[in-house]
């Protein structure tokens, strides 16, 4: 299937009404990748995701970071997942490749989309953006976000909806660049003000520089919601 074709598939289906035919083919493509997505992930175990920008090279100082947060989240015994590409995805899961952890990419077919990156021992390819982002929070337990564009700001925010309306329970999210962000985080303030969020909702979000800290964030979700057993994770709570 080229990726013109998948492209179209998209973008016909969200333009308004197609025939019956096309709407149930739709649907069944995106079922497929459902359960393709179902059996590929299944059994890799509790992984944090990673997001961020795929135009920074090794020696950005963004990606250096990234690799040393894969390394440790593969530390604490997590897989660590990406959007598969390069740029800080590379990162996190070279850092995960480093301590010989499990290392998962999600990528989606663009035109212009980068290939996967080498540091990968698991491989998933999506077709459409809503299944793969269902599928990334479904099998993550926590979600890192590096400077990114704007597919790093759709999941965040989608994310944080999600724990805001009570979809998602003790789903810690750590933002990495906090002078990246600045404007993000003054917004939040902001919407606190104009009172559009709560004043608690600032809570669900960690503004950090520190990968020590980012690591400790998420190791105090885990602490307070998981038994841990070596690299194996027994649910106690909600996840």
């Amino acid at each position: 299937m080229s990726v013109k074709r998948i492209i179209n598939s998209n973008e016909q289906f969200l333009s308004g009404p197609n025939s019956r035919g096309k709407e149930f083919m739709f649907l069944m493509k995106a079922f497929y990748q459902f359960l393709r997505g179902f059996r590929r992930l299944h059994f890799i175990g509790p992984c944090v995701t990673v997001f961020g920008s795929a135009r920074f090279d090794e020696h950005n100082k963004y990606y250096i970071q990234a690799r040393e947060v894969g390394k440790r989240l593969s530390e604490l015994g997590f897989a660590v997942m990406t959007g598969g590409g390069p740029g800080i995805m590379e990162a996190a899961n070279r850092g995960a490749a480093d301590n010989g952890g499990e290392s998962i990419g999600c990528t989606i077919k663009l035109p212009k989309e980068q290939v996967s990156n080498p540091y990968l021992t698991r491989v998933v390819d999506f077709d459409f953006f809503f299944v793969r982002k269902v599928l990334l929070t479904k099998y993550s337990y926590a979600f890192v976000v590096m400077p990114g564009g704007y597919g790093t700001l759709d999941e965040l925010f989608e994310t944080l909806t999600l724990i805001q309306t009570g979809i998602l329970h003790n789903f810690p999210v750590v933002i990495m660049g906090r002078e990246y962000y600045r404007d993000i985080h003054e917004l939040i303030h902001k919407m606190i003000d104009q009172k559009t969020i709560s004043a608690t909702d600032h809570d669900l979000v960690l503004f950090t520089d520190d990968t020590e800290e980012a690591i400790n964030h998420i190791k105090h979700f885990i602490n307070l919601n998981y038994k841990v057993k070596k690299k194996s994770w027994w649910v106690l709570g909600e996840g």
